[in-house]
């Protein structure tokens, strides 16, 4: 049976493991983990593609601790227990050498139920946990499961990674030994891996199965969009493609194009994804991409996400259907969105800017003394409930941030308020 290349190709070590060097570099939090055999309960959160499943593999093969691995889209709350009482009965085996590690891939998919079952068994030390998913953990794990478990984050790997895998893979896989293999050009194959190993070498090994018997393994930009465009889902049958078309969902919102929307919402839905995570990028949609320019969209978002926690599939796809076409259609402004950026770049440009004497609060006498809340106009004592004195760090005094865009009614109605406010022309 054939191996596929990213298979083949999983590296066995951490020398052999590329990338996540915060994570396991010289004297990296987990690389001290391993090399010290104790290992204690974290959770590894990153895009498809990064070394997620590699790195949990690594630690039982070089720990050498009794290792057990679930997958939350197949395993229930019996599954888990069974796996917990063999945990316990290593734990306690006097030939086991160290505490068991359990490693659960897509713990994102686990419920409530299903997590809780974890708990007693982490939080006595009858077995370490490791957990991968590709979901904020903060949204997708439970409170006291997050309190026992650090969160590592994975970041998807840079251009040099992905050349450092492309060179090792064609000078060490024991296929491509037997071919004559020339990289012309890599910059095709690099823009579609998307800083996602196994998206690269599942495009290498793509095209190396269309080549004819003696035909020369060529790497080319013309090859690589040439091979994708014939088999565009043959590399991507673990729904890799989860981020492009989440992105194609988005994009068609923001260009107030409901037909796509609606689209890209049924090949998410067909795909398997969490109903709760495309509520999630609704919201953030809904505030990035409308904002002011009609603020019930937000609204309309929240009680998307709130419904589909009530209802779930197949009814859930409702709602998300009602939400996307309305946010494709309704006004769109980023003026909160460019805002909040431009406050934060300010921010880390001037630094910690001392806030005004006048709106600090006075808790004490010797505060009062030294002027804090001292000539603060208090707006609700003046007719409109509007006065007009400065709210900024004298150094930043008349900085503009929010920027209103005058084309939706809304924001320019806001504009208009503000400037008869504040006088301005």
């Amino acid at each position: 049976m054939y191996e596929p290349l990213a298979e083949r190709m999983r590296p066995k070590s951490l020398n052999d493991y590329i990338g996540q060097k915060h994570l396991v570099g010289e004297g990296a939090v987990i690389r001290r983990m391993i090399e010290s055999g104790n290992i204690s309960s974290f959770i590894l959160w990153g895009p498809p593609g990064v070394g997620k499943t590699t790195l949990a593999r690594i630690i039982a093969e070089q720990t050498k601790v009794p290792f057990y691995t679930l997958s939350a889209v197949t395993s229930g709350v019996k599954e888990v227990r069974e796996v917990l009482d063999r945990c316990r009965a290593d734990a306690g085996s006097i030939f086991t050498k160290g505490r068991p590690v359990l490693f659960i891939d897509e713990i994102h998919r686990f419920n409530k139920s299903q997590q809780d079952s974890l708990l007693g068994a982490v939080e006595q030390g009858t077995v370490t946990l490791i957990g991968a998913t590709t979901e904020n953990p903060s949204f997708e794990v439970i409170r006291p499961l997050l309190s026992r478990a650090q969160v590592y984050v994975l970041e998807s790997l840079g251009k040099d990674d992905l050349l450092e895998l492309l060179d090792r893979a064609i000078k060490t896989d024991r296929i491509f030994q037997d071919r004559e293999v020339r990289v012309e050009e890599t910059e095709a194959l690099l823009r579609f891996s998307g800083g996602d190993a196994r998206k690269l070498l599942n495009i290498l090994d793509l095209i190396y199965q269309s080549l004819d018997a003696h035909e020369p393994f060529v790497i080319n930009d013309n090859i690589v969009t040439d091979r994708l465009q014939q088999n565009p889902l043959a590399f991507d049958k673990n729904g890799e493609m989860h981020y492009d078309i989440i992105s194609a969902f988005i994009k068609s919102i923001r260009g107030s194009d409901p037909d796509a929307a609606v689209y890209w919402l049924a090949r998410l839905i067909a795909g398997g994804e969490d109903p709760k995570f495309i509520a999630r990028r609704l919201c953030i949609s809904a505030a990035e991409d409308i904002g002011l320019a009609n603020p019930n969209a937000l609204l309309l978002a929240n009680a998307t996400f709130d419904i589909i926690n009530k209802i779930g599939w197949p009814e859930g796809r409702i709602p998300l259907s009602e939400c996307a076409i309305y946010l494709a259609t309704s006004p769109k402004s980023n003026s909160a969105y460019l805002a909040i950026d431009a406050a934060l770049a300010l921010v880390n440009q001037t630094g910690n800017l001392p806030v005004p004497l006048h709106l600090r609060n006075a808790h004490t006498g010797l505060m009062k003394e030294l002027g804090y809340g001292a000539d603060y106009k208090y707006a609700h004592d003046f007719p409109g409930h509007f006065v007009r004195q400065d709210y900024l760090p004298q150094e930043i005094k008349g900085t503009t941030l929010w920027n209103p865009q005058p084309h939706t009614a809304t924001e320019a109605k806001l504009k208009e308020r503000q400037d008869q406010r504040w006088g301005k022309e």
